[in-house]
């Protein structure tokens, strides 16, 4: 391999995406937080107009799919403003304990003052966590959940290794992400509202038009549903299959750790 082809492939391998946008992957991180601290204060407003409500039954569908049960432990990584914590901390009970983990400050405390308001305190902790790093012992959760948070993680493959060795055996990983759409006139469709409706909405109602354009772009940079089952066997998980919601819109991961 000649210098030039070397310092080329070096180059790639230091590389990642922000969006459509090729960027260092040292970069990825800090320009991601800028998006959320951004719309954090507006990001349930946004997630029940961008979906129309819909993203509530896809998260339904994934606690249903969790079978989560009294006195486990759960793990809501990139958890937000705690949507899939809330529902999670009243099923595991007193005996169980639900942490929601956010890399993104300003959306950990947004998910924290909501739960807090809504009474859920005994046994819910917040942990800032990166998924590629998690702070947590081995063999610690019976689940992990990662919802629309798999693709802003810079590397994929370290989050879902870092995933897999913090699960119990037995454990299971559910990763609910914006997907591949089945059928090609829903995906023309879905093209359309993302990149000419959905940035004007983040503008009006978040101020803050760039971030939705981002967000729109990272959708289709994320591994679609076939090359994130194969990434998820990669990392360990067996049994990994996955389901689509809204006709590929949206797609439920689910795997195991034996």
């Amino acid at each position: 391999m000649s210098e030039q082809q070397q310092n080329n492939t070096n180059s790639s391998e230091n590389q990642t995406h922000f969006g459509y946008q090729t960027i260092d992957k040292k970069d990825k991180e800090s320009l991601v937080a800028g998006v959320f601290h951004s719309v954090a204060q507006q990001y349930d407003i946004m997630n029940d107009l961008m979906s129309f409500g819909v993203h509530r039954l896809w998260k339904r569908f994934t606690i249903d799919a969790s079978g989560v049960r009294p006195g486990n432990n759960v793990l809501d990584l990139a958890g937000g403003t705690g949507d899939l914590t809330a529902k999670f901390s009243q099923l595991v009970g007193k005996d169980g304990k639900v942490i929601l983990a956010d890399i993104n400050s300003s959306m950990l405390n947004v998910g924290r003052d909501k739960l807090r308001d809504k009474g859920l305190v005994q046994n819910i902790e917040y942990v800032q966590a990166n998924a590629e790093y998690l702070p947590f012992e081995e063999n610690t959760f019976d689940i992990v959940t990662i919802a629309f948070g798999l693709r802003n993680v810079t590397n994929k493959d370290r989050a879902l290794q870092s995933i897999y060795r913090v699960l119990k055996p037995g454990g299971r990983l559910l990763v609910l992400e914006f997907s591949k759409p089945e059928h090609e006139l829903l995906n023309k469709a879905y093209d359309f509202y993302s990149f000419n409706i959905l940035p004007k909405m983040g503008e009006f109602v978040a101020k803050d038009g760039d971030s939705y354009q981002y967000l729109a772009e990272s959708i289709r940079m994320h591994p679609d549903q076939e090359t994130l089952k194969t990434m998820m066997e990669d990392a360990g998980f067996e049994q990994a299959t996955y389901h689509n919601l809204t006709g590929g819109i949206v797609a439920l991961h689910k795997g195991y750790k034996f």
